[in-house]
């Protein structure tokens, strides 16, 4: 019987052990890859299953399942992969993983700008990569664009993680995709030379650093200030939340970068119709409104129903309308500029 990934590290398993007698499962059934941590989509699995009588079955992974779907082929059991980030979904079609999706419910639920013009992935909620801006040391009004993050009155003020992170490499091949190859160059070189210390750690470390005074300004995804604000568990967060206030960049011009959680529809989905169906709930407003508060990211789908916390501290804002594929298709190029200068030495 198949497994789930809470009971079953199955990517740890030869892939052929992964799932088992998949070739006699029922048609009413969907088969899940995930990069998505199973906490989170679990609710809406669970209330799709109970909308439609579908059984929903997951393997969840931090990486390597890109190379999984690769290597299972056309026996691989998986119908659908869910990721957290532009770069997964764009690197799974490029490798001929996945199939287009054509469906009216997605169309009309999720934004053109959240989707592959070629209906090969589609986005499912929304963050922002904003500004985390120290309360004490930082002017209301002082910084207000990703390309101030270069004027030298900055220097030694900012923190970063790794150029290469997937969330870093978006934010500049959107800088690309706006002023070209060249232009970015010079605002990476810019940014760097403001560095407060080498590029390291994730984004909660950055507003850990802002806090403690290592830095004034630090780059990171709009969900984890809830998830800090939140955290009971570790409550020092809670404090490195409130001790920055959330900029939103751009917002006279293009409006902030964004990025999205998806899915795609794997090549040879063997339960087509019902990862269909999945994708298409996944869009509407009761798994939209689950999905966003989970994690404290925004819906994709226009006028759905924010995270009370979100509407508290985030409010309204210009989001950058450009297209994700045309970011995605420019983080090689991203890449290249990050060790051009050298920006994680």
């Amino acid at each position: 019987m198949y497994k789930t990934a809470k009971r079953l590290a199955a990517i740890a398993l030869p892939a052929a052990l992964a799932f088992t007698s998949f070739t006699a499962q029922a048609a009413d059934e969907v088969n899940i890859y995930s990069y998505r941590q199973q906490f989170l989509i679990q609710p809406m699995l669970d209330a799709f299953t109970a909308e439609t009588g579908i059984k929903t079955n997951v393997v969840f992974a931090k990486k390597g399942l890109i190379q999984r779907l690769k290597h299972e082929g056309k026996h691989s059991p998986a119908d659908i992969i869910l990721t957290s980030d532009i770069g997964p979904l764009y690197d799974v079609v490029n490798e001929g993983l996945t199939q287009p999706v054509e469906s009216a419910v997605l169309d009309k639920n999720i934004p053109a700008q959240f989707q592959d013009p070629s209906k090969h992935w589609y986005g499912l909620t929304s963050r922002a990569r904003i500004i985390y801006a120290s309360k004490d040391r930082v002017k209301p009004g002082e910084i207000t664009t990703y390309e101030d993050l270069a004027d030298p009155k900055w220097q030694g003020r900012i923190c970063s993680r790794s150029g290469k992170h997937t969330y870093t490499l978006s934010l500049i091949g959107s800088m690309i995709a706006h002023h070209g190859e060249a232009e970015t160059q010079k605002w990476l070189e810019g940014l760097k030379a403001n560095l407060a210390r080498k590029p390291q750690g994730n984004d909660r470390a950055q507003v850990k650093a802002v806090k403690e005074g290592v830095c004034d300004l630090a780059l990171g995804n709009t969900y984890y200030f809830g998830k800090m604000l939140t955290n009971d568990k570790n409550p020092e967060q809670k404090e490195w939340a409130m001790s920055v206030n959330l900029l939103f960049p751009n917002q006279d011009d293009r409006g902030a970068h964004m990025n999205i959680s998806g899915a795609a529809l794997t090549k040879y989905a063997p339960h087509k119709e019902a990862a269909i169906k999945l994708m298409e709930f996944l869009s509407k407003e009761q798994a939209q409104t689950m999905y966003a508060k989970a994690n404290y990211e925004f819906p994709v789908r226009p006028n759905t129903p924010r995270a009370e916390l979100i509407n508290e501290y985030m409010g309204e804002f210009k989001e950058d309308q450009i297209n994700l594929q045309e970011v995605a298709e420019l983080r090689a190029t991203a890449a290249r500029l990050v060790d051009k200068v050298g920006f994680d030495n």
